[in-house]
């Protein structure tokens, strides 16, 4: 009997396509094709970032530049606007569409890029919004990072894997596309999940300085989900439901009533924030080891922890307050 034939690319070499990064789609070009062991990978550049986000990827990452493909870019876009806040933070133009791909595994230092107005913040009648007019040096706020502190800024970036990128993309459908919600609280919380996973590595025999970094990095995870939920985890169709629990339990953490998809979402998002943490870039380096060691455990638990089972239907009294 004859051997299989290799799988035919569904794609060309110089072919414009869309890219999943992350849960959103971006505009790529495939530069070139690798078929090995009856897998198919392309080496992706994503349209207007720099050649060093170039990487290859799964077939299952990558679409046809078409109509129907370009309209689910642009609800997915829309969907990280609810979902996230970014303006000040990345000190993104407000016009800026969409975030770089955030999936690299590293440390960098920003260098020349320009801080432009973040989200709230006008500019003046005949100036360009990316670009506007030299003005005269007012008064410094004391409040208000300078450009140099800005530029020079270490950036964080926490590498999504895999295996958890289409669960980002399901949990993004579930809720915005089908109207489903995450049903509260959680069979299995953030607590329970972090409690989990402290007690998986004691389990590994650590040293006690090892254990009492891991204790102190699911106390950081868990601190910073309850600050970021309410103002960049959740998407526009959840708040209601994210009140009626703030009403329901006004003395309850938040990390005891969600559970592992929001928790997952934090880690798309916590790189901007540990930017503003006064580590240097080693001590950055060594916690980013410890989130990824975390989201390695995720996907070893993805399922168990990640189940569409665990949405429902919202209720047509809900839909109401949503709008």
């Amino acid at each position: 009997m004859a051997p299989k034939q290799d799988p035919k690319p569904k794609f060309q070499e110089g072919e414009r396509v869309l890219c999943f990064h992350g849960p959103l789609l971006y505009e790529a070009k495939c530069v070139k094709i690798n078929v090995k062991d009856k897998h198919i990978k392309y080496f992706i550049h994503y349209s207007g970032w720099n050649k060093n986000w170039d990487e290859w990827v799964p077939e299952s990452r990558v679409l046809k530049y078409v109509d129907s493909n370009l309209q689910k870019q642009k609800e997915l876009q829309r969907a990280n606007q609810d979902h996230y806040v970014e303006g000040r933070m990345r000190g993104a133009a407000p016009n800026k569409k969409i975030p770089a791909p955030p999936q690299k595994n590293d440390v960098k230092t920003k260098k020349n890029k320009q801080k432009t107005p973040g989200a709230g913040e006008g500019t003046s009648s005949g100036g360009d919004p990316i670009h506007p007019p030299r003005k005269k040096r007012a008064r410094v706020d004391p409040t208000v990072e300078s450009e140099e502190t800005f530029i020079n800024r270490v950036e964080v970036k926490v590498k999504i894997p895999e295996e958890l990128k289409p669960w980002l993309v399901d949990d993004w459908d579930l809720i915005t596309r089908q109207k489903q919600l995450f049903h509260l609280p959680a069979k299995k919380n953030v607590d329970a999940v972090l409690e989990d996973y402290a007690n998986y590595k004691k389990s590994r025999g650590n040293s006690d300085s090892k254990e009492f970094a891991v204790n102190e990095v699911v106390a950081g995870i868990r601190e910073y989900f309850s600050v970021m939920l309410g103002t960049q985890l959740l998407y526009k169709f959840e708040r209601p439901q994210y009140a009626e629990i703030l009403a329901n339990h006004p003395d309850t953490s938040m990390s005891q009533i969600y559970g592992a998809p929001h928790l997952l979402r934090l880690f798309v998002r916590i790189g901007a924030m540990l930017a503003y943490t006064p580590l240097d870039e080693k001590s950055l380096a060594l916690l980013l080891s410890y989130l990824q060691d975390f989201l390695k455990y995720l996907v070893k638990n993805s399922a168990s922890l990640f189940n569409a089972s665990d949405y429902e239907v919202a209720p047509p009294e809900y839909h109401r307050k949503a709008v």
